[in-house]
């Protein structure tokens, strides 16, 4: 059986006691329905009756994910059918403040994560929940599935003395849980006073895949085309802590890596000799439209996932950055600050969420 999301019974599922408030609805393009309708329009089906549409909010890339690249800033406006507010929690404030919340007295968080700790997506439900503790404003998420599974698990844990907007608390790269379930931990181990709904999915098994829930996909943010890039992701997102390009710019980013001082035969021969499960990798070589390696012919790979139940995504690309560390000594470089709004440490720290593990796993030796 299909999946089905609580927003196609919204009336039914929505907390029976928040019924008539001012409601403010925190949205990107992949809040949608079975039917691909879109979850604006269903809450401006029930605006006036079953709440009153006040304000809403969109995380990184848009409310309508219309910034392409990342780490790109959008500034709210008005919107022209609704006369409401649209607040950016990606610009000045990547929290809302007490003026964002002013006419608000339930917020709504509608976002499809894609499993891994780098994702912003659940940040911003993080910070909406401690602004809305503080204000004392009931939180309502629609829970959603993880698309690459709530079994699997991978990567190092975060270490706190490490947060940034990548990371916020203590849960591994691929942290196996659903946006739902992120909210109940975060309920239970930061924001205990923070009055919580979740709005449950029917017949959604842990073990699902996003392509086994019958959901339709919608690109989560501009670079995250597919499946196949969530299922790459927990890993090749590290990528973007070198000056490596991971593919943005290409029509298969972080499926697709490489730069202008790699040998792309030398690289595939290696890291097809590791015999890592469930994955292939093919020379490749391309010219990045915008990004890193923008102009320039690249060479590298194209990720071949044979096997997605046994290939780890975060495994293999530690042996990638290690051949590449290793063998570019003068070309291969770690990025410098500033990386989301962390100005001092290495972006590839923060990522990691750790101070030792690229120097005990990384750069210490093949």
């Amino acid at each position: 059986m299909s999946v089905k999301l609580a927003i196609s019974n919204f009336e039914k599922n929505f907390p029976f006691h928040l019924k008539g408030k001012r409601l403010g609805a925190v949205l990107h393009p992949a809040s949608i329905g079975e039917n691909f309708a879109h979850t604006l329009s269903y809450l401006k089906e029930f605006d006036g009756n079953l709440f009153h549409l006040s304000a809403l909010f969109g995380p990184q890339h848009g409310i309508k994910g219309h910034t392409q690249d990342n780490m790109i800033e959008w500034e709210g406006y008005t919107d022209p059918e609704l006369g409401i507010p649209v607040y950016s929690l990606y610009g000045e404030h990547r929290k809302p403040s007490p003026e964002m919340l002013k006419n608000v007295e339930v917020l709504f968080v509608d976002l499809q994560d894609v499993g891994a700790r780098y994702y912003t997506f659940i940040w911003t439900l993080f910070l909406c929940m401690e602004a809305c503790e503080k204000q004392g404003i009931p939180v309502v998420v629609l829970d959603r599935p993880n698309p690459i599974n709530c079994v699997d698990e991978e990567g190092p844990v975060l270490d706190l003395g490490y947060t940034s907007f990548v990371g916020l608390h203590s849960i591994p790269v691929r942290h196996g849980k659903t946006i739902g379930e992120l909210a109940r931990i975060f309920k239970a181990e930061r924001f205990p006073s923070c009055e919580l709904y979740v709005m449950e999915m029917e017949n959604y098994d842990k073990r699902m895949w996003f392509d086994e829930t019958g959901l339709p996909w919608v690109m989560p943010s501009p670079n995250m085309p597919t499946l196949d890039t969530a299922i790459v992701y927990p890993g090749m997102c590290l990528l973007e802590a070198t000056n490596v390009s991971e593919g943005r710019g290409t029509t298969r980013p972080f499926e697709i890596f490489g730069a202008p001082f790699i040998d792309a035969e030398k690289l595939c021969r290696y890291m097809n000799g590791l015999k890592l499960p469930g994955v292939l990798f093919r020379e490749n070589y391309f010219q990045p439209t915008f990004h890193k390696g923008a102009g320039s012919i690249c060479g590298g790979a194209q990720i071949h996932v044979l096997d997605r139940n046994v290939f780890r995504s975060f495994d293999m690309t530690i042996k990638l950055l290690q051949y590449l560390f290793h063998e570019y000594p003068n070309d291969f470089a770690w990025k410098a600050p500033p990386y989301e709004y962390e100005f001092e440490k290495l972006p590839i720290d923060i990522l990691l969420g750790s101070g030792t593990f690229r120097k005990e796993f990384i750069e210490s030796g093949l």
